[in-house]
Order: C-alpha cells, then sequence, then structure tokens
C-alpha cells in the first residue's frame, strides 16, 4: 500500500497529475484543493494517498494534508459512496465545507454532486455527523410536540437514534398524512 508519495510534478491537469518520485512516474488523481496549490511543473508536492485496489484496477488519491484523507476516507465507508464519487465532494468544497454541511444536514450540499442521490447524501449526513462532531440537530417541520413524541418514541423502539429519525423525517414531504403512515415511510428510509 502506499501512503505518501514526495516528488515533483512531471504533468499535471484537472483531474490527476503524474508524480516523479526517484525516476517513476505516479499517477495520483487529485481534488481541486490540490490542483490549486500547483503552480508550475517540475514543483515538489508532499501527497498523502488513497490507494484503491481492485480486480481490475489500482488507482491512487492524493491530498495535501491528512485531514483531507481522514474526511475521504470516512465518506468511503458509507454505503454507496466509491472513491470517484467521494473525490467529487471534494470538488464541492474544501474538508471544512463538508463537514459544516455534514453537522448542519445540508444535504442540498451533497446533491449538487453528480453521481450522488438525495438518498445517499442523507445517508452521508447520517452515518458521519457523529464521526465529525455534528451536533445541529434537524428540525421535525411539520410536526406538532405529541405527533412528534410519538414517532420518536416509535422509531427508537427499533433501535434508531433521535438524528436518524429525524433525518429520515426530512424526506417525507408529504406533512398532511396520518402518524402511522409518517412511521411506515420514515422505516422505509431507514431501510427497515
Amino acid at each position: 500500500m502506499i501512503g505518501l508519495l514526495n516528488g515533483k510534478v512531471a504533468y499535471y491537469n484537472s483531474v490527476y497529475l503524474l508524480l516523479d518520485v526517484g525516476g517513476v512516474g505516479y499517477k495520483v488523481i487529485i481534488s481541486q484543493g490540490v490542483q490549486k496549490n500547483l503552480k508550475n511543473i517540475g514543483q515538489s508536492l508532499f501527497l498523502h494517498i488513497y490507494t484503491h485496489v481492485r480486480e481490475d484496477l489500482l488507482e491512487l488519491y492524493g491530498f495535501l494534508h491528512r485531514d483531507d484523507l481522514e474526511l475521504f476516507e470516512m465518506l468511503l465507508s458509507v454505503s454507496g459512496v466509491g472513491p470517484k464519487t467521494a473525490m467529487s465532494i471534494f470538488s464541492k468544497g474544501q474538508s471544512k465545507d463538508i463537514v459544516t454541511a455534514i453537522a448542519s444536514a445540508d444535504t442540498d450540499f451533497f446533491t449538487a454532486v453528480p453521481r450522488l442521490g438525495r438518498k445517499n447524501a442523507q445517508k452521508i449526513i447520517i452515518e458521519l455527523k457523529n464521526k465529525v462532531g455534528g451536533s445541529k440537530d434537524i428540525d421535525l417541520k411539520g410536526l406538532d410536540d405529541k405527533e412528534s413524541q410519538e414517532i420518536l418514541s416509535a422509531l427508537k423502539t427499533f433501535g434508531f437514534t433521535t438524528g436518524e429519525i429525524k433525518e429520515s423525517l426530512k424526506s417525507i414531504t408529504d406533512k398532511n398524512i396520518s402518524t402511522d403512515k409518517k412511521i411506515k415511510l420514515a422505516l422505509q428510509f431507514l431501510g427497515k
């Protein structure tokens, strides 16, 4: 596994660069954050590397900072998010923007990424919110107190967290349906 590369930039474009390390050129897929730091061919560059290996493929993804690599790996831990999609998320913003979007449950940030639909955007938020320190609660708009408490307690019996429940209820667009129907739709969203 390759974890770090330190060398000179031999070539670059908006998607990848070739990094000459001791006479060997490594093709490294880069985010816009790395691309913005590239000044010219021949400049020295130190990259933190994620090595993606499949039966028919070996790809290297490069990041300037260890924190970026760790966030990239967290994104990959979400089912349905592969390296290309995770890198597309990094092209949408810097690490702090991504963490803010997760913490504030900003699904619009993620749905603007190609190949990433609303369901996967919500999955990213639900699965990573506690890992990135998200503390902002998601409002239960359109629910009165009695109804929201009933839904929360019903879904908690299935083992879901309050954050997961609130996120699933955000996906329900029709607020004029019965409480039972809202619980069923929330369970469908949560995969039960």
